[in-house]
């Protein structure tokens, strides 16, 4: 018996495909989608770097198809680098990544997806039909992908 498309891969018992950086940042480039790091660096165990490395290849689907959904430019500052909360579903764990807040992707964001409260530090939370969880954190979207976003 198949999972609901919403349940996380963990739970579905679905193996989960880690990416290498380069893998992550040939498939970003391809999409159109930039990232930054503000210490200029993709070194994982450095908190200032901007790093792809053990991904979850449907964390960079799920990339792909909010480029595609929104049609906003889209620029991820936070990646599986250290220095991000912990927990299964973490940036350390490949699921989740930073994106600027254009007023393109909020207003897509907010405008799409299901408001569902705020999160324990007070970030206001959105849910996509796909189970991705969408954070307005004080400076970034911080999204957690559970799956690719119907890709």
């Amino acid at each position: 018996m198949s999972a609901p498309a919403s349940a996380p891969a963990a739970e579905s018992g679905a193996a989960v495909t880690k990416l290498t950086h380069a893998q992550a940042t040939a498939r970003l480039s391809a999409a159109g989608i930039s990232w930054r790091s503000s210490g200029n660096c993709s070194d994982r165990n450095n908190p200032t770097c901007t790093s792809f490395e053990q991904v979850n290849l449907a964390t960079i689907q799920g990339a792909e198809t909010l480029k595609s959904a929104s049609g906003c430019a889209l620029t991820i500052t936070g990646g599986t680098e250290t220095g991000h909360a912990s927990g299964t579903y973490s940036h350390w764990n490949g699921y989740k990544l930073d994106f600027n807040p254009t007023t393109c992707l909020s207003g897509y964001i907010t405008g799409t997806f299901t408001y569902i409260g705020e999160r324990a530090d007070g970030a206001a939370q959105y849910k996509a039909a796909s189970g991705n969880i969408y954070a307005r954190e004080s400076n970034h979207w911080d999204v957690t992908f559970y799956s690719c976003g119907g890709c």
